[in-house]
């Protein structure tokens, strides 16, 4: 159950209100929502892929300034030449869809994750709430951009 304190922090990080959370998977080191996981199917009905989503607004900004430094071109060719690495990513992807459709099987999102995943890297915003709500190890691209971030989950800088 999603505490009212924590729709209403989500809603104000957002600035707009949050939309059917199943929990917050993350947290700041000052107790705020970091990341919240989001059903499958919204309310109205329409599918929704991105399981985590990352809500604090300074992650937020720093992971769409990594996205603009050109990094994804980066991580999609060490994906092309690195077997290990693009196999850690095809599990992260199948754990995200085996976590999804725990909580409900939607047809028309089925076999699709987030972030690119298993051989794009599309969304970093995805990929490291993944790897805020799972921790490290889980997801490769997540955790790599989380080494490359200027902001750190480990310095509150909520406002």
């Amino acid at each position: 159950m999603i505490s009212e304190v924590d729709l209403a922090e989500v809603s104000r990080q957002l600035g707009r209100p949050a939309r059917d959370m199943v929990e917050v998977s993350a947290r700041c080191v000052c107790s705020r929502p970091l990341v919240a996981k989001t059903r499958p199917r919204l309310e109205d009905g329409t599918p929704f892929p991105t399981l985590y989503y990352l809500t604090q607004p300074s992650a937020t900004a720093a992971v769409s300034t990594l996205e603009a430094s050109g990094v994804m071109a980066q991580f999609q060719q060490q994906l092309a030449e690195d077997e290990e690495l693009a196999a850690a990513y095809q599990a992260a992807h199948q754990s995200f869809l085996a976590e999804r459709e725990d909580i409900e099987v939607v047809a028309e999102i089925a076999g699709i994750s987030a972030g690119g995943m298993p051989t794009r890297v599309k969304c970093l915003h995805s990929l490291v709430a993944h790897s805020l709500a799972k921790g490290p190890g889980v997801n490769p691209i997540g955790d790599a951009s989380l080494k490359l971030l200027s902001w750190s989950p480990e310095v509150c800088s909520c406002v």
